[in-house]
């Protein structure tokens, strides 16, 4: 099971890196906060102090068309918000 699927990177995600030294990551919908503590660890080489998970439901939305009613709706996601320890860092920026 791929655990990590992603990191995400956005303003409020790089202000809380930057603030508190907390890395956010989209994750399986099955994985604990112990199994998402090992894959970062292994996977980045830094020492993982907390693990924060939520999980986000689907929404779903009506759009009235010429055709009828359509209805949709988003993917559930699980993210992980990784707290590191005061001397370690992940920069997601040096490959640009």
């Amino acid at each position: 099971m791929n655990i990590i699927k992603k990191p995400i990177v956005s303003e409020k995600a790089t202000n809380m890196n930057e603030l508190r030294n907390c890395v956010s990551f989209i994750v399986d919908s099955k994985a604990n906060k112990i199994q998402i503590k090992k894959a970062v660890e292994a996977s980045y080489n830094v020492t993982v102090k907390k693990v924060r998970t939520i999980i986000y439901a689907p929404v779903r939305k009506n759009k009235f068309t010429k055709t009828g009613l359509q209805k949709s709706k988003s993917i559930s996601f699980k993210k992980a918000m990784v707290q590191l320890a005061e001397e370690d860092n992940i920069d997601f920026y040096s490959n640009i």
